[in-house]
């Protein structure tokens, strides 16, 4: 069995680029991952390339920026190329199947970035709107990001 599942915050914001035959939409962005640790032992942190196809990577052009948390659920895709020096490098990547954004709304530029664009202000409610005010439980934690 191939399945990944990832929480991250995004490095950068994500790029996108559309095939040439399909121009179906690619999306691509690097998460950072923090290892579990034993107590007193130093933080270690992975940061995956995550890959996204579709309707799914026009959203996370749309509404992903740099510092933001997500879900990612997909599998490891391995591969290999020639760079300019004529040497094989290997790369492993995560192909998702799908990106759940585990956070949404304005937060403080302070805080380390802004959203790219904001969600409809209305998602959420009995007509799949976000009400304009996000209760107390839902606000966002301000924490800086150390990249």
């Amino acid at each position: 069995m191939n399945s990944v599942f990832l929480i991250g915050r995004l490095t950068r914001d994500p790029e996108v680029r559309y095939t040439a035959a399909t121009q179906t939409a690619v999306a691509t962005f690097t998460v950072a991952i923090d290892r579990p640790t034993r107590a007193g032992a130093e933080k270690q942190t992975d940061f995956p390339r995550v890959t996204v196809y579709g309707k799914q990577a026009e959203n996370c052009e749309k509404y992903l920026a740099k510092g933001r948390l997500v879900a990612v659920e997909g599998r490891l895709q391995t591969g290999s190329y020639q760079n300019r020096d004529g040497v094989t490098v290997y790369t492993t990547d995560v192909v998702a199947n799908r990106v759940q954004f585990l956070e949404w709304g304005d937060r403080p530029q302070q805080g380390g970035y802004a959203p790219r664009q904001s969600a409809p202000s209305n998602f959420g409610q009995a007509d799949n709107s976000m009400p304009e005010e996000m209760p107390d439980s839902f606000q966002a934690i301000d924490e800086d990001v150390p990249f």
